[in-house]
């Protein structure tokens, strides 16, 4: 148990299993070498990743380290259904920790169907099953936490590392290995009495957070702080991209709000130069109306150290709100009723 958050609650232990996000790049890197069975890469014009809820959003961290190398289109998709466009040029990378995620395989099974090439990330379930009949390569889920959100690391990892060995994400090993050394030096900090996370927590307080972020590594972490609080705190949160905020979301901050939002600006250093333009008047023009404005700023070497390094923030700053609200951040009573109710 960290020193910033005492005797809270926490059930399934999510707080120490996400603090092992270096350690399951770390494990995912040392498990996975050479992946055979790939297919030829002049053969494959895009890449769609499939997943959904966290396990899909560890192909959103691969998609948006991938894409400012890839030379293919790379697509994240979750539903019942894949774009008409696959085909047998489309490579899958299907992502399950627990290889029984319904919309994935229904999906799946209709993308291996038009001809696309398959790679499973999983530990078993029908995904594995479907992934051996088609004689596809299987890649494990090291070190998986007690839910899908406490896995980023094992879910990601290797997804990065089949975009490398076909060429759309060169150096990524490197890349993984940055990430490893920023996300340790958080997590000294995390773990300190001078937690950053417990400190952005105490400027959130009560309030729902609205998080802001620009470009890929922005974007893809505002998306995840969202998550983090809806899972961990059980509290309402929104997001939204920078720019395109600048042309619809902002306006809906012209009246009295109540002050029950805190605005939460995600920055790094692959922002555009305009777009830290753009937070400087959000900012001047939502002030007035925010509990607070947080700036949260990205450590590390590279794309994937710093995006990582956000979303291991935010994970562990919801963290912190569960705590101060006594709430359990690990089950999903509601998300478990749906799967019933749905199955029914």
């Amino acid at each position: 148990m960290s020193a910033s958050n005492g005797g809270a609650i926490d059930s399934l232990g999510m707080r120490e299993a996400m603090l092992a996000l270096p350690d399951q790049i770390r494990a995912s890197v040392a498990a996975i070498d050479d992946i055979p069975g790939l297919p030829d890469p002049a053969s494959i014009s895009e890449v769609l990743l499939l997943g959904m809820g966290d396990s899909g959003f560890g192909g959103d961290v691969a998609a948006a380290s991938a894409r400012p190398f890839a030379s293919i289109p790379i697509v994240v998709y979750s539903g019942y259904l894949p774009p008409s466009w696959v085909s047998r040029n489309t490579l899958v990378i299907a992502m399950s920790a627990s290889g029984s995620t319904e919309e994935t395989l229904e999906s799946l099974e209709a993308a291996v169907e038009s001809g696309a090439s398959l790679v499973a990330v999983t530990n078993g379930g029908e995904l594995a099953a479907l992934a051996d009949r088609a004689k596809a390569p299987v890649l494990p889920v090291v070190d998986e936490g007690p839910m899908p959100r406490a896995s980023l690391g094992s879910l990601t990892a290797p997804a990065m590392l089949a975009l490398e060995q076909i060429g759309v994400f060169p150096g990524a090993r490197v890349w993984l290995d940055d990430a490893i050394v920023q996300l340790e030096r958080r997590r000294d900090e995390l773990t300190s009495s001078a937690s950053p996370a417990k400190a952005i927590a105490e400027r959130i307080g009560s309030t729902m957070p609205v998080v802001y972020g620009g470009g890929a590594i922005g974007t893809t972490a505002a998306k995840r702080w969202k998550f983090a609080v809806n899972h961990n705190v059980k509290r309402p949160s929104f997001w939204a991209p920078m720019p395109d905020l600048g042309h619809n979301e902002l306006v809906g901050w012209g009246g009295d709000h109540g002050a029950s939002f805190t605005q939460v600006h995600l920055r790094h250093d692959a922002e555009h130069p305009q777009t830290a333009r753009r937070f400087e008047f959000v900012t001047t023009k939502t002030s007035d109306v925010m509990h607070n404005i947080v700036d949260v700023v990205a450590e590390g070497d590279g794309p994937v150290a710093q995006l990582l390094d956000l979303v291991m923030l935010g994970d562990h700053t919801s963290l912190e709100l569960a705590a101060e609200a006594g709430i359990d951040p690990g089950p999903l009573a509601v998300v478990d009723e749906l799967k019933g109710w749905i199955g029914s």
